[in-house]
């Protein structure tokens, strides 16, 4: 095998895993993700929050915590996941051949509690999980015996999305065959006070309505728990071992947009040449596009800017594209909502189905693409459009294409029908208020 033929080779999809406040497993979350049901509801007892509440989208963890940070069984969750859905046998794998890369993430603040007099958990996270951002990272490669690259980066939150295109990068620059590639996040007190004091965080009478993505009367976005951890993979190792692949990984793209830390720009040039950029790297057309999982954070200038982004990227074709914000369902995850909403976009494509965008009822006139308000439809497109828009001006797009071999591949399900229906919003889940002061 020539050098140029392993860094042409395609990149693909075998495995994936993910826990979110709407589920805890992949096909779970998925279920609810179709059928617009989201888990939001109050939460107190928050250090820092200036009236003592927010809304948030937490995962209830069936083990108890022991002191370790949440973030790290949320990964481990994902992670196994991943694994058993690959069909990863690690006996008959290289292991010095395969790689980890996985989001950085937060540490241990629960020493400020200290600092004001009150009082400390009774168990506290080792020292050396208390700040390293990679400890989720090096937990689950020494977990599985992974010998290939540890890659760890923090880049807000497009974190996740650029761990996904790191591992792809690692693949085709031959440092590894295959990887695990994702990441977690969990509520953390000092990073929700910083955010409420930036006025970002969305509040509503109903907590299942305050994030409403692309809305005339959105009020910024809602935290969210969870992880998505994938298995990557060159297509000749998959084809091996006789994997099942979910979708080929087109093509990754990352700009900085130099303009604001929080801030972003109006006009979106940069996220319009980052869109065409990948796009051209992917051979693939506009018009090919049949889905795009927006950024979507609900805030007033993140969801306009985006949009702006889009239709100068897509032009005419706009119209024609699906553009949902699945924030509106799972919160918002921070470091790994990228992977999260990745996750969502490969079983759209799978199953041929375009997500919802949850309290979508008066579209901003400048976001008035088709955002597929309230519910969801089948929509069997090709190939999907995955952006992270972060803070600090970390942009990131990635073209996926569904897998159409059937010997290999994902054949598409029967038509959907939604287990319950005649609602525009429909919500499984109760929404108590949470006193989280036990439990942080």
């Amino acid at each position: 095998m020539t050098d140029r033929h392993v860094l042409s080779e395609p990149i693909v999809i075998t495995g994936i895993g993910m826990i979110a406040s709407v589920g805890d497993d992949r096909e779970s979350v998925w279920q609810a993700v179709r059928e617009g049901r989201s888990n939001f509801r109050y939460l107190r007892g928050i250090r820092g929050i200036v009236d003592d509440t927010i809304v948030g989208a937490t995962v209830d963890l069936p083990q108890r915590l022991d002191g370790r940070l949440k973030v790290l069984p949320l990964c481990e969750t994902a992670a196994a996941e991943a694994m058993a859905d690959a069909g990863v046998e690690m006996a008959n794998i290289d292991a010095d051949r395969f790689g980890c890369s996985i989001a950085g993430h937060m540490g241990d603040t629960s020493w400020i509690d200290e600092q004001l007099g009150k009082p400390l958990p009774e168990r506290r996270p080792n020292w050396w999980e208390q700040w390293f951002p990679n400890t989720a990272c090096s937990l689950i490669a020494r977990k599985y015996g992974l010998g290939g690259p540890r890659l760890c980066n923090s880049t807000a939150c497009s974190t996740s999305l650029i761990s996904i295109m790191t591992a792809v990068r690692a693949i085709r620059d031959r440092q590894c065959d295959i990887m695990l590639a994702g990441g977690a996040d969990a509520l953390d007190p000092m990073f929700v006070a910083g955010f409420d004091r930036m006025r970002v965080l969305a509040k509503d009478d109903d907590p299942n309505r305050a994030c409403r993505p692309f809305d005339q009367t959105r009020k910024g976005f809602v935290f969210g728990e969870g992880a998505a951890i994938f298995v990557i993979e060159r297509l000749g190792h998959a084809l091996r071992r006789g994997a099942t692949i979910y979708a080929e990984v087109k093509s990754t793209s990352a700009l900085a947009q130099a303009h604001h830390v929080t801030g972003v720009d109006a006009e979106s040039e940069t996220l319009d040449y980052l869109i065409r950029s990948a796009l051209k790297k992917a051979n693939v057309q506009p018009e090919d596009i049949g889905y795009i999982n927006a950024h979507g954070t609900g805030t007033e200038q993140n969801d306009a800017a985006e949009a702006a982004g889009i239709r100068r990227a897509f032009g005419d074709l706009t119209d024609g594209v699906c553009v949902s914000a699945t924030k509106s369902i799972l919160g918002h995850m921070i470091n790994a909502a990228g992977a999260a909403e990745l996750a969502i976009t490969t079983l759209g494509l799978r199953d041929g189905f375009a997500p919802p965008t949850l309290n979508l009822h008066n579209p901003d006139p400048l976001c008035t693409f088709d955002c597929v308000p309230r519910t969801g439809r089948t929509n069997r497109y090709q190939h999907a459009l995955k952006l992270s828009l972060a803070f600090g001006g970390h942009l990131v797009a990635m073209v996926l294409s569904r897998w159409n071999d059937a010997n290999t591949g994902f054949a598409y399900p029967p038509t959907y029908v939604p287990a319950v229906t005649g609602s525009s919003h429909q919500t499984g889940y109760p929404s108590p208020s949470v006193d989280l002061r036990r439990s942080m």
